[in-house]
């Protein structure tokens, strides 16, 4: 099912209540522009622990310059605990806030994840070519954190990367199509 006949803040309106609602998308509401998207799949993994706290992660996407273009998700319990997302907070986690609603939901237990990003900013824009990298970010009480990148270019054509796990986070592939 493709929404690209409807305006962008529609296509976001729809996209916001998705996301919302738990639902993973597939590329189904991409932004109307040529940009490459990536699919981003990664792991939860299983840790042996007395004190298992299932961890915050946050999912997003910078320019160049280091600064925050889009979040992707942040799965979190309680929002006073979001800085221990110490990147993310720092890039972008202070300066949305308000605005996360659409984008964030509870914390998940162990498995593998599949989140996509459309090659658009915070507002819906298209963002210009030029070198972005991806990052994830992982915390846990009672844990440690991991924080994990890939960089990579638009356009760039199809590319696959494999990002090694760490302790928080399992391996993670991205697919540029």
């Amino acid at each position: 099912m493709m929404f690209s006949v409807l305006s962008p803040s529609v296509n976001k309106l729809i996209a916001t209540a998705l996301l919302a609602s738990g639902l993973v998308l597939s590329g189904a509401l991409q932004a109307s522009s040529d940009q490459k998207a990536l699919n981003i799949e990664f792991t939860l993994p299983e840790i042996a622990s007395g004190q298992y706290q299932r961890p915050y992660v946050a999912v997003w996407i910078e320019n160049e310059k280091g600064k925050a273009v889009k979040t992707l998700a942040v799965w979190h319990e309680d929002k006073k605990w979001l800085k221990d997302l110490r990147r993310w907070w720092r890039k972008s986690g202070r300066y949305q806030e308000e605005d996360l609603d659409g984008i964030s939901g509870a914390t998940r237990a162990p498995g593998t994840f599949t989140l996509n990003w459309d090659g658009t900013d915070m507002s819906g824009q298209a963002v210009s070519p030029g070198k972005y990298t991806l990052r994830l970010e992982a915390s846990r009480e009672h844990g440690s954190r991991t924080q994990l990148k890939q960089g990579f270019t638009l356009p760039d054509g199809q590319q696959t990367y494999r990002i090694k796990a760490g302790k928080e986070l399992g391996p993670v592939v991205v697919q540029q199509y």
